[in-house]
């Protein structure tokens, strides 16, 4: 059911344990930033994961742990809250030489911490695509979801306003499962009503707009998803082979849902912003990018301004598949790539750059890159506003 070993070790680490947490390793947490900190940086809201209770402003907490790390040698680290001067943070340090998760080619990788008793922890670093998909896909988390503690249970705590939309909506749906585009279009029509958006509150902030609606389509989804399943898995399985089935189509629907949800939601951000674009235009050798600005007719004259066309591909997490874009639209020499991943090393930065590939994220997630690099990522509104010159 598991494609990876690492991934379902992790997965089931995380269900046996009281509190779990997990987040993208950034260039910080190597030490590659030049900064003094060392060893991975932890949000606020981690701190149960190893205190009882907030770290206190003007003193340093700390707490010493057995840490096994992908299932197979053991660390013995330290949590620490750092709170005297001007420093306000907690970082998991102390893993001995050799310790193979700080460095430079772990930027981007997944990291998950799980308490299994007071004293001790496991631990595992997820590095492909397909094994931190997997990961996500268990849990019914997205990418934008970590750097927190990861819910123990699939009910979804949201705003009663909201949660009573979502069950009203739920209501109109007549068939087992709808498709991605509509709940993505019900997401988003349900955010904006809740919050008051409005398409001028999109327009000036398209970064911070995309992840609201990404995150509520991930809430929306997980409602449907406990509302068909709930009376199904809390009945007893026929045979294993039943209990199999069921989990998996409810995996590899979470799996297709992910990167397909991305692209609807980027769709109807183009079209909020009155771009001209086409989806999956059949290239070279029948291959289908993401986007094409401006049109499929464009691309395939070649009277057509080669300087006027651009490309983006759409990808939730890209540390492996950056690499299948590059030959999607042989006339497009720079190849944009929009992404949720947090984070990648410097190496590969610089191997995207010479394959002119150029990263487009999340306003608030440019800073997660090696600082070398941050200059050459576009945020969407800046991608937004690049081609939107292009059409002029």
């Amino acid at each position: 059911m598991l494609e990876n070993n690492f991934a379902g070790q992790a997965i089931e680490a995380v269900k046996r344990g009281s509190v779990a947490f997990s987040k993208f390793i950034t260039s910080n947490d190597a030490g590659v930033t030049g900064g003094h900190q060392s060893g991975f940086h932890l949000h606020k809201n981690s701190y149960p994961l190893f205190f009882e209770t907030q770290g206190v402003k003007g003193e340093n907490s700390e707490k010493f742990a057995k840490i096994k790390w992908q299932g197979d040698f053991e660390t013995d680290s330290r949590f620490i809250y750092y709170g005297v001067g001007t420093r306000d943070e907690y970082r998991l340090t102390r893993f001995g030489k050799g310790f193979p998760f700080l460095t430079e080619e772990s930027v981007g990788n997944l990291l998950i911490l799980t308490k299994q008793t007071d004293e001790y922890y496991e631990a595992f670093v997820l590095s492909s695509d397909d094994e931190i998909e997997t990961f996500f896909s268990a849990f019914g988390i997205s990418p934008q979801e970590t750097n927190k503690i990861i819910p123990k249970t699939n009910t979804v705590s949201v705003e009663d306003q909201l949660m009573k939309m979502f069950e009203a909506y739920i209501g109109t749906i007549s068939v087992d499962f709808p498709l991605t585009t509509e709940i993505a279009d019900n997401a988003r029509k349900i955010i904006m009503q809740v919050s008051g958006i409005s398409t001028i509150d999109v327009k000036s902030n398209p970064d911070k707009e995309l992840l609201r609606w990404l995150d509520t389509e991930y809430k929306l989804f997980k409602t449907i998803e406990n509302n068909r399943y709930s009376n199904i898995i809390g009945q007893p399985f026929k045979d294993v082979d039943s209990f199999i089935q069921t989990a998996n189509s409810i995996l590899n629907r979470r799996k297709s849902r992910a990167g397909k949800s991305l692209e609807h939601h980027l769709s109807n951000m183009f079209t909020t912003f009155d771009l001209k674009f086409s989806e999956q235009t059949v290239t070279e050798e029948h291959k289908k990018p993401d986007f094409i600005f401006p049109s499929p007719e464009a691309y395939h004259n070649f009277l057509f301004d080669q300087n006027k066309l651009v490309f983006l591909a759409a990808k939730t997490t890209c540390k492996d598949r950056w690499r299948q874009i590059l030959n999607e639209a042989d006339r497009i020499k720079v190849k944009h790539l929009f992404t949720l991943q947090q984070g990648i090393s410097s190496n590969q930065m610089k191997e995207m750059t010479r394959y002119n590939v150029k990263l487009v994220v999340p306003k608030e997630y440019i800073n997660t890159y090696p600082k070398e690099y941050r200059e050459g990522i576009y945020s969407l509104g800046q991608f937004v506003r690049y081609v939107d010159a292009t059409q002029k």
